[in-house]
């Protein structure tokens, strides 16, 4: 597939009017008062994508500009890979409603050497350990749910159970399925458990998950919230999906108390399901020990920042903070190499990077597109599931990993590459 082409259509990004930052190429986009910069320098983005961007852009209370990530591409609402930064309000929707969805990567003591000659064995008890996918709806029979919670879920529910109180006690339609026996799980979509090995044979362990249904039903909730809000007020919007919440107000104010609590709702999901990955590893290996750098960084949330002057509230959607010396994880797709990053606080990027590939087509069109076999020589020698299920997350559905990281050159600094031996998926 060409430069600039995706399944949805062409867009010519070299045509756009482009300012030099050292040795990369930043693209920007103006539209009245309105600019989106974007790093996407020989990466596929689809027309939509542009004008969902440029919606964005033209809120009134959007600070500076919308940054948008190499990975960028059509989300509901708000662009997956675009970095929002907003003055005095707040966007539910371009947060999402994964909320602090992100990624967890740890290095091992174990070689490859040391693994057997395959690791089928490994992959089937960790599926066997770990809750993995959804069915029922969500309900009571869900495979994706604990049946029996491990007494270290409980411990780690009751940390989190204080402050969910509190926010389902103001709005107790929040409470309204699984909280508790999901936490320690893995959940469907793109969500995954890797095993990996770096450029010395080193084993890595990285998964990538949310904040399952909880921080789903906060995300969903606030986002029609803001469109009540703005129908309250009588505002119109280029998009209902970009509803506000008004800072000042206890709706946001609650908001914000939802949403940081997802957040760690997430990132405490991701540490129970490491623990459970590496003690599978152990079963087969005893002596296995982290040994070195942990990473364990959000990519769909909001937070206070202080950016050219102003304490204004960043949205990543899609996008990992890259701080001078911060440390994120960039994967690729199924089947494709991932990488540790180092940021490299960039200031018009605010200080941000991909959060992975990215799509080129929809899951419905993937389905449609590839067979079974096209997804099976896309990850030949890899330990993985093939199978009608996963075909919306076969590799051709996604975009290269390498064009992805060439685009961010000065975003981050790649400090580990990582290529994939097993792959789980929900």
């Amino acid at each position: 597939m060409p430069p600039g082409r995706t399944s949805f259509g062409v867009v010519d990004l070299v045509a756009q009017p482009r300012e030099e930052k050292g040795e990369q190429t930043v693209q920007t986009l103006r539209e009245g008062k309105s600019m989106i910069k974007m790093w996407a320098d020989g990466v596929p983005v689809e027309p939509a994508a542009i004008e969902q961007l440029k919606k964005t852009a033209s809120l009134p209370f959007v600070h500076r500009w919308v940054a948008a990530m190499p990975d960028v591409h059509v989300g509901i609402g708000a662009t997956v890979g675009s970095v929002v930064a907003t003055d005095k309000a707040i966007v539910p929707a371009a947060v999402g409603v994964d909320i602090g969805c992100g990624m967890m990567a740890l290095q091992t003591n174990v070689v490859a050497n040391d693994l057997p000659d395959s690791v089928d064995g490994l992959r089937t008890m960790i599926e066997a350990t770990i809750p993995v996918g959804r069915t029922d709806h969500g309900g009571e029979n869900d495979r994706g749910a604990w049946k029996t919670r491990p007494t270290f879920v409980d411990s780690a529910w009751a940390k989190l159970l204080p402050e969910w109180t509190a926010i389902v006690e103001k709005h107790p339609v929040l409470a309204r399925g699984a909280s508790s026996s999901q936490l320690g799980t893995l959940g469907s979509g793109n969500h995954f458990i890797e095993v990996c090995l770096d450029g010395e044979d080193r084993v890595w362990l990285m998964l990538h998950s949310g904040s399952r249904g909880p921080g789903n039903r906060v995300g969903s909730y606030f986002i029609e919230t803001a469109k009540r809000e703005m129908e309250r007020y009588y505002i119109t919007l280029p998009d209902k999906d970009l509803s506000y919440l008004v800072e000042g107000t206890q709706i946001f104010d609650d908001y914000v108390k939802g949403v940081h609590w997802a957040q760690e709702y997430a990132r405490t999901n991701r540490e129970l399901m490491m623990g459970l990955v590496l003690e599978a590893l152990r079963s087969l290996i005893p002596s296995a020990e982290v040994e070195g750098m942990t990473v364990n960084c959000h990519h769909n949330y909001v937070a206070r920042e202080n950016h050219f002057g102003r304490n204004v509230w960043v949205t990543r959607k899609g996008a990992v903070r890259a701080r001078v010396g911060d440390f994120g994880i960039i994967p690729g797709s199924m089947g494709a190499r991932s990488y540790i990053v180092k940021g490299l606080g960039n200031a018009d990027s605010f200080m941000s990077c991909s959060h992975g590939a990215g799509r080129t087509m929809s899951r419905n069109r993937a389905r449609g597109t590839f067979t079974i076999d096209d997804h099976a020589a896309a990850v030949a020698g890899i330990s993985c599931r093939v199978d009608a299920d996963v075909i919306d997350e076969t590799p051709m559905a996604y975009k290269d990993i390498d064009a992805v990281m060439a685009a961010q050159t000065d975003l981050v600094e790649p400090v580990v590459q990582l290529r994939q031996i097993l792959c789980v998926k929900g």
